[in-house]
């Protein structure tokens, strides 16, 4: 088993971690201190993509323009990050596809829009952190993705080619980033998927409809 490229690239959320579990308590927890019914994961996972912003608009019907919405975003992200991993685990066959690039010296990074204040504290409470040099938050560089700056900062970091790398995720934004990166481009349809296009149309290189199709797309067996 060889791999077929010489450095991959992960979005976060609803990539290579699922974090709905704890996303979604922040909101339920929103609700329950104003005796509100709480949620249901299923239908709060297909918000994940958007955010803070997603998830307040389904708890509260309230979007950025509304005057009680900043103060409803604050809380929120207070409620998540004091209590960030508490049920996010990575994917299945995540943890052994990591194994099997370290283990071939294929050195791989994490490229997320989510910012450092709850990257950092998510990837030191999982020991990720300990496993690559190249995690970018949406907030390291000037542009988040789709702009392509993060993910060729993630590049530079590990010193590798992006015409022979990958840029796996779960969003639209996150195949027009690594395509405009001149990566290859995964597109992870069996994570959250919040735009209205389907991850087929996406344009990406490859699919992944489970997680373990990414160990067939990135190892010539």
């Amino acid at each position: 088993m060889q791999s077929n490229f010489t450095s991959v690239f992960f979005d976060l959320d609803g990539t290579l971690a699922d974090t709905v579990p704890d996303l979604a308590a922040a909101t339920n927890k929103m609700l329950i201190d104003r005796s509100l019914k709480p949620i249901s994961l299923s239908e709060l996972r297909p918000l994940a993509s958007s955010g803070a912003r997603g998830m307040i608009y389904r708890a509260f019907q309230l979007t950025p323009e509304d005057d009680q919405y900043e103060n409803m975003r604050l809380e929120f992200l207070n409620n998540y990050e004091h209590a960030i991993h508490v049920h996010t685990t990575l994917f299945p066959c995540v943890e052994e596809l990591l194994t099997t690039l370290e283990n071939q010296n294929v050195p791989w990074g994490i490229v997320t829009n989510k910012h450092q204040r709850f990257t950092s504290v998510l990837m030191q409470s999982m020991g990720l952190d300990l496993r690559t040099k190249a995690i970018v938050s949406g907030d390291t560089t000037a542009n988040a993705k789709p702009h392509p700056e993060p993910i060729l900062y993630a590049a530079k970091l590990l010193n590798t080619d992006p015409s022979t790398s990958v840029y796996i995720g779960d969003d639209l934004r996150d195949i027009q980033a690594g395509r405009a990166a001149g990566m290859k481009t995964i597109a992870a349809a069996y994570g959250y998927c919040g735009n209205d296009e389907p991850a087929h149309d996406w344009q990406a290189d490859f699919i992944a409809y489970q997680p373990k199709d990414l160990m067939t797309i990135l190892f010539s067996q």
